[in-house]
């Protein structure tokens, strides 16, 4: 049975997965992740930015620490940070076209808000692909890779992991998704951080052009 017959559940990471690292939509939501920390805990710039590298590696986001450490509302700080400039991810028709020939259903499992997967979705031209978008709050706050929140995701779409397989940029995401019996594709970017754990046995594909492989499955 070729792998494409196999699945049923295509399960994508949004950031830096379905569109190229190139694009660095990060690197605004950095600054307006700083600038939130900085009014917030009235600190300059170089102490807000210690704090926010500090929350991340500690709670695995920034958002984690500043609810676990200052009790905030999430939901303004994720209004705050994800109002970007979304026009550097580049519209690809080959993606939809090859997304929409991928049989079974297709979600997104993201460490963002939907608002935010939505506004990226439609600048890829790929909104309608999909049959669910899994966030952050429905999540609970707790970020990939947190193995019970996967069990939370296929909950809510009733996945059976067997039959799916995640795609992710961050390799370390991998692992809980494998260790359910998901299948795992690592899309390689040029982040040292992402790769760690690309050399460990729950990736079992890899590519560094996702349309590419998608095309090759098919």
């Amino acid at each position: 049975m070729t792998l494409k017959n196999s699945i049923q559940s295509w399960v994508f990471d949004l950031d830096n997965t379905l569109y190229p690292s190139s694009s660095n939509l990060f690197a605004q939501v950095d600054v307006r992740m700083r600038s939130f920390i900085s009014d917030f805990l009235k600190l300059d710039e170089d102490q807000a930015r210690k704090v926010q590298k500090q929350y991340f590696h500690d709670h695995g986001t920034t958002l984690r620490g500043l609810m676990t450490n200052h009790n905030i509302d999430p939901a303004p700080y994720l209004d705050y940070v994800h109002d970007i400039d979304v026009t550097p991810v580049p519209p690809s028709p080959e993606l939809a076209d090859v997304l929409a020939a991928l049989p079974g259903q297709k979600y997104i499992f993201t460490n963002a808000s939907t608002k935010h997967a939505e506004r990226v979705m439609d600048r890829l031209g790929i909104a309608n692909q999909f049959s669910g978008i899994f966030d952050i709050q429905d999540a609970a706050y707790r970020p990939k890779p947190e193995p019970e929140i996967y069990d939370t995701f296929i909950s809510k779409f009733n996945v059976d992991p067997t039959t799916a397989i995640m795609v992710e940029d961050m390799a370390r995401n991998l692992k809980p998704a494998a260790d359910l019996g998901m299948s795992c594709l690592w899309v390689d970017t040029p982040s040292d951080w992402a790769r760690l754990g690309s050399d460990e046995e729950y990736v079992h594909y890899r590519t560094d052009n996702l349309v590419n492989w998608l095309k090759a499955t098919l």
